[in-house]
């Protein structure tokens, strides 16, 4: 019986640890709304494929994922095609991160692929 106890509760540990992580996503209007919505950190990382500095940028986020504390959504919008959303937030440039505490701006990045760089931008919005 201890021993199941201790499995639930590693799984319990688990999830919630896996729930509270760093989050990354292709971008939706509709993921974006829920996150402003709901006053959420979340973070657009304006992306092209082309683009050396994006590819960086994406090494970065994905070492970030196992870091603690860093508890938002990054939602990757396409920087080709996603003209509206670049309109709205004034990106100029791709490899631009727009880091939003519900529909707040708390920080912008454009063309950092530091761990420092972006993880002090991801913490503004916490």
């Amino acid at each position: 019986m201890k021993l199941l106890q201790h499995i639930v509760c590693a799984l319990l540990v688990t999830a919630a640890s896996i729930a509270q992580a760093l989050d990354i996503k292709p971008y939706t209007a509709e993921a974006l709304a829920a996150a402003e919505g709901a006053g959420q950190p979340v973070a657009l990382h304006f992306h092209a494929d082309w683009c050396p500095t994006c590819r960086a940028q994406d090494k970065v986020l994905q070492s970030l994922k196992a870091e603690k504390g860093l508890d938002l959504t990054i939602l990757t919008a396409n920087y080709d095609t996603e003209k509206d959303l670049k309109r709205r937030f004034k990106v100029n440039a791709q490899s631009t991160l727009v880091v939003l505490k519900g529909q707040k701006e708390a920080a912008r990045l454009v063309g950092d692929a530091t761990a420092d760089g972006i993880r002090s931008a991801l913490k503004a919005a916490l």
